[in-house]
């Protein structure tokens, strides 16, 4: 495989594991998941009553042996909330690669916690991801996108929830989002103009593996890095979906190939088997098979 390396921020995010910090059991569970990230939950899936418990046990979690190839990002309650507070001191205490803000709904709501971590010496790499799941946050996703590439802002990842979306709107849970498609390319449209990443929305029926892959390849078609999910019968598929297949690897390497021939030096347009390819199309095969060989290393490590 090409050693031809593609930007540096190129992360695999197929499968996002969402699990309840109040349940120890799914905790330990983690270690031995092939997602690519897992979100600690202290927000929905947690009882309000449950609140200090599910903290306590993410405290405990985060003291025991590390998560090996897998991102960690602790999702918190609203910071305006009861909770919010105790949930950033956590976060700042466990230091976890990002903190999922729950519904972001403008730039503000960036900037206020990236001068929060800011002013408490967070590390530089913990990053901020937002849920984008309420009208306000679909209509800004463009200038909350651009608010992360501002100074001084952690931004690095959009989540779209699709559940609180529908709530909001009225809008049906039917097959095939058909009535959510324009939003969904909304938020993609969003990221890819920024340089960010963007989680497809949870698929609710776990058991229904043949609509979540139909789901899980309609997000890959609309360009999001990976889903979100709420099960792990469900990494397979998403892994399956949102990872590169054996035929898009090996024309990436072809693209690779041609534009590193001598003779292709200073061009930007290759005949590649009767097929003219744009210098356009060489970071796409970079960065495909740099995805190809994080896949590989990862499974090297679990």
């Amino acid at each position: 495989m090409s050693r031809s390396a593609p930007p540096r921020s190129i992360r695999l995010r197929r499968s996002v594991l969402s699990v309840p910090a109040v349940n120890r059991r799914a905790l330990e569970k983690t270690h031995k998941l092939d997602c690519d990230a897992i979100i600690f939950d202290l927000e929905d899936s947690v009882a309000v009553e449950r609140k200090t418990e599910a903290r306590d046990n993410l405290k405990a979690f985060f003291s025991g042996p590390a998560l090996t190839a897998k991102e960690r990002i602790i999702r918190v309650n609203a910071l305006s909330s009861s909770f919010g507070n105790a949930d950033l001191d956590l976060v700042l205490e466990l230091e976890p690669d990002a903190i999922l803000l729950p519904k972001v709904d403008e730039p503000q709501d960036i900037m206020a916690i990236s001068d929060r971590l800011a002013d408490a010496d967070a590390p530089e790499n913990l990053r901020i991801w937002a849920m984008i799941e309420t009208p306000r946050g679909i209509l800004n996703a463009a200038a909350i996108a651009e608010a992360g590439r501002t100074a001084g802002s952690r931004l690095d990842c959009f989540v779209v929830g699709l559940n609180d979306l529908r709530k909001e709107t009225g809008v049906l849970p039917q097959p095939g989002r058909t009535y959510l498609v324009p939003w969904l390319m909304q938020v993609v449209l969003a990221v890819r103009a920024y340089g960010l990443d963007a989680i497809d929305s949870v698929f609710n029926d776990f058991k229904d593996m043949g609509s979540l892959e139909s789901e899980c390849s309609q997000g890959r078609a609309m360009g999001f890095d990976g889903k979100m999910l709420i099960h792990p019968n469900q990494i397979e598929c998403a892994n399956y979906c949102f990872g590169p297949n054996g035929e898009a690897i090996t024309e990436a390497e072809a693209i690779i190939a041609a534009f590193a021939d001598p003779a292709s030096e200073g061009l930007n347009v290759v005949n590649l088997g009767g097929r003219m390819v744009e210098r356009l199309h060489l970071v796409q095969a970079q960065g495909l098979v740099h995805k190809a060989r994080l896949i590989a290393e990862r499974k090297t490590t679990r």
